[in-house]
């Protein structure tokens, strides 16, 4: 299994490039379509500012998912080539300071298919490991001289380096947080910081013991490594973080520069500390009130490396920001900020004060790299375009990758618009509506609800596949933001605390009505969905309210208190809700869609991965049950040996089209 790199001709990138084509030529997307469309990730704006590497993930049939590969674009977008062609997948591009290597994660050819660390001389030749570490490699960074690395790399699986027995051993639980998706039941492994040199030899770990670290960043003296772990006593039950600094040295002492509250363990809008260029200052984003939980707003700090207050340079931005760059200059520190159905790049000065907006349109952008100049790249989506690469000119976004333009020259997409509607105490709600061409003929149609998970998530101006698919089909798309939603503001979110199906309930069915009052829904013909938390929400919006004639619950939950102890989210569970023998009350409250399903009268798909940890099937079979015993319409799709996010592309697919299956079946295409 070993890959090569290539540098495929001019003529097979102009292979993937649009060719004209007339609107009386344009289709509609059909679900086969699914396999064709490309997720351009991951971009990174070399030193020098000329280049911008960034990832393509593709559907890979016969292997029934994804396979990645590395890309590389000039700055002026002209040049655009691939750098990788193998059945491995590589991810994580970073250049060195100099610019002559790419440096990338790949399994390429490992048994264990663990992510190795890997050199691709950019002058030519082909890409060579420079890894073998038992536990892989899951995060790295350059040091300012291009000499050496700094990496993230679990222990070793004991269970692997042991010999093989005809069954495995028994899993033996010890831990407060102690299973997690993906990563199934958790055992005493860490993650650790090692360094290697460009050159290869054993990498000399930097860190060891019962915490861990994560996220790296070097001083741009090159002298000393900055990091985040929890450190307290009892680490496993906190989610707070320390941002530590050590020099780059075997078993140097840490200092811990700030303490900071983080939603939950691992969570994703944690940020690699970025260093002022003087070295004077880290930038870190960090959360809000602890006792918000994930519904806080995620705020940026800059930390003076001497120690002392940190200054909160976001304070007048009630607004979640992330992915923190300082500019060459260190005047200015770049960012993403979630607002209401966006995600832009703005800036803010050093000292903190007004936050300018840099990017416009109706778009999400989600990645953003700073590279040398000021050059910014960015993974940018829009409602009518997947995700590609976009460089910043200025405040105007340029493409540099055009991995769907022939695609997307067939397809007749539908642009969603933005709805406004009123929930029953004043509060506004936003939601994106996206109607079938049918609708233009002044007939209510079909209508599918769709809710988002999180609940601290918000929809956005993105391409949403499903989205166009039912409509389509001669469905309209309803996608509220109800309360608990991030991009309106902390109020807004945490609002829903500890009160699910309570006013995010009341905001999504105000959402609906006021698509039946625009004579754009049909209210004898609606149904509702939604994955994660958004099934969770499903199940609450049907033991509401029966005017859904069809609902199809994801990996959803409802009986909160059988399911004590049972996912991931402990440590979320326990601080918002209270403990289920002190507050016995509240999550019985909560569990109303199982303890009065009797209510329910909308026929009902549940559908859950078979591994799910983070909501797992137990809750969904329950529910499944409970209908079932009632005589409501119900059936249970069980996807085997997958996640709470489904990857194999025959089961994704094949979502989708029960999904159609299921709202055909119950909801009539004519009154």
């Amino acid at each position: 299994m070993n890959g090569r790199h290539c540098w495929f001709p001019l003529l097979a990138i102009l292979a993937v490039m649009a060719t004209p084509t007339s609107a009386a030529d344009k289709r509609a997307i059909r679900l086969e379509d699914w396999s064709a469309l490309r997720e351009v990730s991951q971009p990174e704006v070399s030193r020098d500012g000329r280049w911008v590497a960034y990832t393509v993930n593709v559907a890979d049939n016969a292997a029934d998912g994804w396979q990645t590969d590395l890309w590389l674009a000039s700055w002026d977008g002209r040049d655009n080539r691939p750098l990788t062609h193998s059945p491995d997948s590589e991810s994580t591009p970073r250049f060195s300071r100099d610019g002559r290597y790419l440096a990338f994660l790949s399994s390429r050819g490992t048994e264990d298919e663990t992510s190795q660390l890997w050199l691709l001389d950019l002058r030519g030749g082909e890409a060579r490991r420079l890894t073998e570490l038992p536990g892989g490699v899951e995060d790295y960074a350059w040091s300012p001289d291009g000499s050496r690395l700094v990496l993230v790399a679990s222990d070793p699986d004991p269970r692997a380096l042991g010999e093989e027995t005809a069954a495995p051993p028994p899993i033996v639980v010890d831990r407060y947080y102690f299973k997690e998706d993906e990563s199934g039941y958790l055992d005493g492994r860490r993650r650790h910081l090692y360094l290697v040199g460009v050159d290869g030899g054993e990498p000399v770990p930097l860190t060891s013991g019962d915490f861990e670290e994560t996220h790296p960043s070097w001083s741009p003296d090159g002298r000393e490594i900055a990091f985040l772990s929890r450190r307290d006593a009892d680490w496993d039950r906190s989610t707070w973080y320390g941002l530590y600094v050590m020099r780059a040295e075997r078993d140097a002492p840490a200092r811990l520069l700030h303490r900071f509250y983080s939603d939950s363990v691992g969570a994703a809008w944690l940020a690699r500390p970025a260093w002022h260029p003087d070295g004077r200052d880290l930038a870190v984003v960090v959360g809000s009130d602890a006792k918000l939980l994930w519904y806080g707003t995620h705020r940026l700090a800059v930390v003076p490396l001497a120690g002392g207050a940190p200054r909160i340079v976001t304070a007048a931005l009630d607004r979640n920001i992330e992915q923190p760059h300082w500019s060459a200059d260190g005047r200015w520190l770049y960012f993403l900020v979630e607002d209401d159905g966006y995600q832009y790049v703005a800036r803010v000065r050093r000292e903190g004060g007004a936050v300018e907006r840099r990017s416009f349109g109706g778009n999400e952008v989600l990645e953003l790299s700073v590279g040398g100049r000021d050059r910014i790249a960015v993974s940018m989506s829009t409602p009518l375009q997947p995700l590609e690469a976009h460089a910043l000119d200025g405040t105007r976004l340029r493409p540099l990758s055009r991995q769907n333009d022939a695609l997307l020259a067939q397809l007749d997409l539908i642009a969603p618009e933005v709805m406004q509607a009123r929930s029953p105490d004043g509060t506004t709600v936003s939601a994106f509506l996206t109607q079938p061409r049918a609708w233009a003929q002044g007939a209510a149609v079909r209508t599918l609800m769709e809710l988002h998970g999180g609940p601290a998530w918000q929809f956005a101006h993105r391409f949403e596949f499903d989205w166009q698919l039912y409509a389509a089909q001669g469905y309209a798309v309803l996608a509220p933001n109800p309360r608990g939603s991030t991009g309106r503001g902390e109020p807004f979110a945490v609002a829903a605390l500890a009160d699910w199906g309570n006013l995010d309930v009341r905001d999504v069915l105000a959402a609906m009505d006021e698509a039946v009052a625009r004579g754009v829904a049909d209210p004898d013909r609606l149904g509702v969905f939604g994955w994660s938390y958004g099934g969770i929400l499903t199940n609450y919006v049907i033991a509401s309210d029966t005017r859904f004639k069809a609902a199809v619950s994801g990996s959803g939950a409802s009986n909160f208190l059988a399911g004590y102890g049972t996912d991931m989210y402990i440590h979320g569970y326990e601080q918002e809700l209270g403990t289920p023998w002190a507050n016995t009350a509240t999550w019985l409250k909560l569990s109303y869609p199982f303890l009065k399903a009797d209510r329910i009268r909308t026929p009902t798909l549940f559908m859950c991965g078979s591994a799910d940890f983070n909501v797992p099937l137990l809750n969904s079979e329950q529910m499944y049950q409970a209908l079932r015993s009632l005589g409501v319409p119900t059936q249970l799709v069980i996807y085997p040996d997958e996640y709470h996010g489904l990857s194999k592309l025959s089961y994704i697919q094949d979502r989708s089209r029960r999904h159609l299956e299921w709202f055909d079946r119950h909801l009539p295409r004519t009154p």
